[in-house]
């Protein structure tokens, strides 16, 4: 007599799979994607942190290093270095100070973070950089 209804498996084959279970893999993809997009937005925003970061330090250190220049060498201002330094967008909204205290200069260059993710807010990142000022500020020394 003949079984009907039940699978067997071939000697060397995996046996045949249901037909109901077709389009599983889809679903469950599809409901994964929410979590991989979120992921991947997240990755993109850290990567553009990073990137501000980079340049609130490129601005600050260019800042302090032409303020170290004597002002009669200086072909901008050292807010103006700092925000040429950095990129377009960056610059769009950075604020740069520099100051000058004894034999030192610092710089400070704050840059906002482009925000991809909802509901974090506005978000800026703070560089400092310090130089000393030559010893000379006329760039002679005595023989």
């Amino acid at each position: 007599m003949k079984e009907t209804g039940t699978i067997r498996a071939r000697p060397g084959r995996r046996p045949r799979s249901r037909r109901d279970d077709r389009g599983q893999v889809s679903i469950e993809f599809i409901g994964f994607l929410p979590i991989l997009l979120l992921v991947a937005l997240a990755v993109v925003q850290l990567g553009l942190a990073a990137y501000a970061v980079q340049q609130a330090g490129t601005g600050a250190r260019a800042a302090a290093r032409t303020a170290t220049l004597d002002e009669a060498d200086r072909k901008t201002t050292p807010v103006a270095a700092g925000k040429a330094a950095m990129s377009d967008w960056a610059a769009a909204g950075a604020k740069v100070v520099a100051t000058e205290g004894g034999d030192e200069v610092q710089a400070t260059a704050t840059v906002k973070i482009p925000v991809l993710l909802p509901g974090i807010g506005d978000l800026h990142v703070t560089r400092s950089a310090t130089m000393a000022l030559p010893a000379d500020p006329g760039g002679t020394t005595a023989p």
